[in-house]
């Protein structure tokens, strides 16, 4: 139900979703219904460089008032009854704050691409030594990718003036409640934090040398589900939410969407089918899935995240509708439904395996799986194919590839994957969930709701608030199971001698040849 009629409701969570494409607000229950959403698109970023990825802090902020405000206003009534807030956001945003809180500059958006320069740290017997346990490329992509790095080098008067260094979660919850305070949940990113305790890392640990700052730059820190403050009067006056209503800790959008879907054990994979594509499990054990990888922080307070990566994900739908898909976009738009609801139809009549097509989803390099030289590829082509071949293709190299990822996680674990929840925009697609069943031979389960990052972070403010009385309880109240697919025996079959036979075996033949891509055109760039 969305306004109209205000039937009371025992209680609500006001949940704030900020992603990359759009900002929502959404009231949701104790059982994990949706009263209510207000969302409201967003540019992701502009760029003065190539390369660059920056937002406007203040753009980020003054959406989040617009579209709280329409949410409140739509419900009048039912806003005596709200009695927390919560925020999730997406990850590796970077924001500089002066003294006095403002702004310094754009924010960083974690699509930015540019790179600090190596510096004299660390020293030559040090190197020796983590070349010798083969973490130096770790070290070096770590110091190159870091924005305070980039900042401090680049920007010196910037650094200088800068009193706060906050993720965008963290400049959100400073403007909702005057505090300067995260979620361990929202650490995710370039600073001295130590993932295995979930805390600002020991003065003496080595990140201190590779991200150079001062403790003070960095927020208080308090653990899923405790209180970050209450929503101050300026705030109040800004978003509509009374003033004093508390304001819990959730986490990042990611790991918001895995409590969401209702994966508390590495038993159920959680599949987010979204800008950046993972396959995560929750662990209350520390597991580095790759070495020197930390697992992230749950939105479970002291549990782990263990997350595989395609970096472009289903940004690789949007590349490929805008770049090759204008036809479909004119007969989408005459038949007034979107795009990708056309291309869902098209690329059901397209056989499992898109008649030997096969593409290898690696748009974005890694650092170390795939590594630094990585391209993507798309074998397999004949006359028979399509552009209809070729989105399907796209769907099926990214199942490949988190299939790849959960079966690495499954051995790093010791625990067998019985389930997969899949979450994000691409889970709207019939097609997309069927082949991932079919790839993965595991049931495909889709939640009840969409928006699984807003509903996880209504689970930790419901723990908070004491709503329920734990994440247990609290994820069976609210979390549940809406259509089910089961792989098909053909299909998986082909599936399975593919994945087999072809794709498992792509990455290591191709190699040599992105190196040597690599060093003739210097694309990717290689650290400096």
């Amino acid at each position: 139900m969305k306004g109209g009629s205000q039937k009371k409701s025992t209680d609500y969570i006001f949940a704030i979703d900020v992603g990359t494409q759009s900002i929502r607000a959404m009231l949701i229950d104790p059982r994990g219904n949706q009263a209510d959403i207000v969302k409201t698109p967003i540019e992701p970023y502009f760029s003065v460089n190539p390369g660059w990825a920056e937002q406007d802090p203040e753009y980020y902020w003054k959406t989040l008032c617009l579209t709280c405000k329409k949410l409140v206003a739509r419900n009048r009534a039912r806003m005596s009854a709200v009695r927390g807030a919560t925020i999730t956001t997406q990850r590796c945003t970077v924001i500089n704050l002066d003294e006095n809180g403002k702004v310094l500059r754009p924010a960083i958006v974690w699509l930015d691409q540019r790179r600090a320069q190596k510096e004299s740290w660390p020293n030559p017997v040090l190197k020796l030594a983590l070349q010798a346990i083969n973490m130096q490329n770790v070290v070096d992509a770590g110091i190159a990718d870091c924005e305070a790095n980039w900042i401090r080098q680049n920007q010196p008067e910037i650094w200088d003036r800068t009193r706060k260094l906050l993720f965008l979660s963290g400049f959100l919850i400073h403007r909702l409640t005057g505090e300067y305070r995260d979620s361990t949940g929202n650490i995710v990113g370039y600073v001295p934090f130590d993932y295995k305790t979930q805390a600002w890392a020991n003065p003496s640990d080595m990140k201190w040398k590779m991200w150079p700052m001062d403790r003070a730059l960095l927020p208080d820190l308090v653990r899923p589900s405790e209180t970050l403050g209450a929503i101050c009067k300026k705030a109040a006056a800004a978003t509509g939410l009374p003033a004093g209503l508390p304001m819990i800790a959730a986490a990042a959008d990611k790991a918001c969407e895995v409590l969401g879907s209702g994966c508390l054990t590495p038993e159920i994979a959680c599949l987010s089918y979204g800008t950046t594509a993972t396959v995560e499990t929750t662990n209350d054990k520390y597991v580095e899935i790759i070495p020197f990888i930390p697992p992230y922080p749950s939105a479970v307070p002291g549990a782990y995240n263990t997350e595989v990566m395609i970096y472009r994900g289903f940004w690789m739908v949007s590349w490929f509708k805008r770049e090759f898909g204008m036809r479909e976009e004119l007969i989408a738009k005459k038949k007034k439904i979107s795009p990708e609801a056309l291309f869902d139809r098209l690329v059901a009549d397209i056989p499992p395996g898109s008649m030997g097509l096969i593409l290898q989803p690696y748009w974005s390099p890694g650092l170390k799986v795939p590594g630094p030289e990585a391209k993507g590829a798309v074998i397999g082509f004949g006359d028979v194919h399509t552009r209809v071949h070729i989105y399907r293709a796209i769907l099926e190299g990214l199942a490949y590839a988190l299939k790849e990822g959960m079966l690495r996680t499954e051995k790093r674990n010791g625990v067998k994957v019985e389930k997969l929840r899949v979450s994000g925009g691409g889970s709207q697609s019939e097609v997309a969930m069927q082949l991932t069943a079919d790839i993965f031979d595991l049931p495909a389960e889709r939640p009840h709701t969409y928006e699984t990052s807003a509903l996880g972070a209504a689970i930790d403010a419901a723990v908070g608030l004491k709503i329920h009385p734990d994440f247990k309880t609290a994820v069976a109240q609210m979390t549940r199971i809406g259509k089910v697919y089961e792989p098909i025996a053909k299909s998986r079959d082909i599936y399975r001698e593919l994945y087999d036979k072809v794709y498992t075996k792509l990455y290591d033949r191709m190699k040599p040849l992105y190196d040597e891509i690599r060093g003739i055109t210097g694309y990717p760039p290689k650290l400096s």
